[in-house]
């Protein structure tokens, strides 16, 4: 293992203490996580988060503070490189008008993306309901802190 896989995510966190987060399907591997994604060649990590947000939820963002990075090893689940998550929070720029769903993987059927997000009470998320390693991580330190 030599190569590093680098990847952002935001944590929006709303009025309510309700935080966004999505569920993704990539061939039969059904996923939830906070919204972002890695890193282009060429790219720095506040602008790659920005861009993850446009293109997966069609909102532009305000990145407020550096929240994580990694500080244990973690082997990507999607390949042989050791995983660096770097965590932002952020707030949307404009009204959130992200289409939302109540129910997890709750896809539109008319979409050929799978994917969809979900506000989500920081007290009853549970890391249960995530499914990667350092966003467990990241809910408890945010558990401690928030609630």
């Amino acid at each position: 293992m030599n190569k590093f896989n680098v990847r952002v995510y935001g944590l929006l966190i709303n009025q309510e203490q309700k935080v966004l987060i999505t569920d993704e399907q990539l061939g039969d591997f059904k996923f939830t996580k906070f919204p972002g994604g890695g890193l282009e060649k060429g790219e720095g990590l506040i602008d790659a988060l920005k861009r993850e947000f446009i293109e997966e939820c069609n909102l532009e963002i305000e990145v407020l503070a550096h929240y994580y990075t990694t500080d244990f090893f973690v082997q990507s689940l999607f390949s042989d490189e050791q995983l660096i998550a770097v965590y932002y929070l952020v707030k949307p720029k404009s009204n959130f008008n992200i289409p939302l769903v109540s129910t997890a993987f709750d896809f539109d059927e008319q979409n050929s993306c799978k994917q969809c997000f979900r506000l989500v009470d920081l007290k009853t998320l549970s890391t249960e309901d995530l499914t990667f390693p350092v966003d467990k991580h990241v809910l408890k330190l945010m558990k401690e802190q928030f609630i």
